[in-house]
């Protein structure tokens, strides 16, 4: 039996959603539905006030519902300690460890010749200006064991190595080819701890 057009958009729609197939669509669909008609607006009014108050943060770019987000306005987090990552989701996956108390960077993206994603692209002016001030330290290279990740951690490891600072790497315990945003605390902690100078 085929769905009514409206449903079937809303299947299309959820479909969109990473790891969401056509099967999982339907049924979350269909459970709205069955929920009724006050379920479906309150999950629409959320996703609304969700698109119009979350942005990126002015200064890391991790998502944010204020100009800074709470990590950049904790007094309590280590200034001297920045972590590039590539995605805002990335910083999530770090904060949910617990661990790390230093401060990030969000690149927006990683060097992708074969994309067309060169260095212009990515937000490496803005962790530039960030580094002008002299307060940080050490910067830990975070972006994904990826191609295309350690292609961006070389390039900027090789761009910032006349700053001085001490410039680290994750150190394994992620494998090859993986995301970070699918890394459990345990692989993720024991990759911080075991970060390399390159």
């Amino acid at each position: 039996m085929k769905l009514p057009a409206p449903l079937e958009a809303v299947v299309e729609a959820l479909q969109t959603l990473p790891g969401v197939g056509q099967k999982s669509a339907q049924r979350m669909a269909l459970h709205l539905l069955k929920e009724g008609p006050d379920a479906m607006r309150h999950l629409g009014h959320l996703l609304d006030h969700a698109a119009d108050k979350v942005g990126f943060c002015q200064t890391c770019g991790a998502f944010a519902d204020a100009p800074d987000c709470a990590v950049c306005r904790d007094p309590q987090r280590d200034s001297a300690v920045l972590t590039v990552v590539a995605e805002a989701s990335n910083v999530i996956t770090f904060e949910r460890s617990g661990h790390y108390r230093g401060r990030y960077h969000v690149l927006g993206g990683l060097i992708s010749p074969l994309k067309g994603v060169g260095p212009d692209q990515l937000r490496v002016r803005e962790l530039l200006k960030r580094l002008e001030g002299g307060q940080v330290k050490e910067l830990i290279l975070a972006t994904n064991p990826t191609l295309d990740g350690e292609a961006t951690a070389a390039w900027l490891a090789r761009l910032l190595e006349p700053a001085g600072l001490k410039i680290s790497r994750i150190g394994l315990g992620l494998p090859i080819g993986s995301d970070l945003e699918y890394a459990d605390d345990l692989t993720l902690d024991r990759a911080l701890e075991g970060r390399r100078t390159i």
